[in-house]
């Protein structure tokens, strides 16, 4: 069993920046594959960003390359997503997720789930 919580959403300004991260329990953390995805209002659930279980390999949505970055310590449990130049069509729920595939891409596909964090950009 893993929880997920994450936290560091908030409100910006487009072309602001928000560091968001996700706290995981058990001592199993480090079996895990974690994704990022999100929701906006009336949208369905998108696949954001990817790292293995060793951090060695990231995947990006094509919306987010060049400007989010994933990634992990194993050794406190938590992975990060930095998200950079952000934009209004950014706002969304961000979610974190764990699976023991990687990548998957696909919210049916992740065992655990945190119940989000808002981030909201302005124009």
């Amino acid at each position: 069993q893993v929880q997920l919580v994450e936290s560091g959403g908030g409100l910006v300004q487009a072309g602001g920046s928000l560091l968001l991260s996700c706290a995981a329990s058990g001592r199993t953390f480090s079996t895990y594959d974690m994704e990022w995805f999100r929701q906006a209002p009336g949208k369905e659930r998108e696949f954001v960003a990817a790292i293995s279980r060793n951090g060695g390999s990231t995947r990006y949505a094509d919306s987010v390359k060049g400007r989010f970055t994933i990634s992990r310590d194993n050794a406190k449990n938590l992975v990060y997503l930095q998200m950079n130049s952000l934009n209004p069509e950014d706002t969304a729920v961000y979610y974190c997720a764990a699976t023991k595939s990687y990548p998957t891409f696909r919210p049916g596909a992740m065992d655990y789930w945190g119940k989000g964090t808002l981030v909201t950009v302005s124009s």
